[in-house]
């Protein structure tokens, strides 16, 4: 098998697709909550906090002479990105926890069903029958 024939095999089987459209489903996804953290969340807690923003926390190295920035370590941000991946992980925690639920209930009701009755038989077989029947009795 040729290197592009196995590369074409494995990308089109439905495990990599799957993985491609997760991803960018999963960036778009960050995006919202990131929104949520900074537009949502972060706004009325920063006035509980009286009216600190995150985002400028820092802690300052060395100032800023002439041209040359100051230095700080950005404490706040690194605070802001942690509190959006915490959301992020609860949001997918709850998600996984909810499909998690609706499968042990498809599980326990498929599991409650009755079995289905077998096909009736066709009319070959019921003629077949009747020959064998028939055919013992003589």
């Amino acid at each position: 098998m040729s290197l592009l024939n196995e590369f074409k095999e494995f990308a089109v089987k439905g495990n990599v697709v799957d993985m491609a459209v997760g991803i960018i489903v999963g960036g778009a996804f960050g995006k919202i909550v990131s929104s949520f953290v900074a537009d949502v969340v972060t706004p009325p807690l920063g006035l509980l906090l009286g009216g600190v923003n995150f985002t400028d926390l820092a802690i300052v190295l060395k100032e800023a002479q002439g041209e040359a920035p100051a230095v700080a370590l950005k404490y706040g941000a690194f605070l802001q990105t942690v509190f959006d991946f915490l959301i992020v992980a609860f949001a997918i925690f709850m998600a996984v926890k909810a499909m998690n639920t609706m499968k042990r209930l498809r599980e326990k009701e498929e599991a409650a069903a009755p079995p289905p009755a077998p096909p009736a038989p066709s009319n070959e077989e019921v003629l077949l029958t009747e020959i064998r029947d028939l055919l013992a009795k003589r």
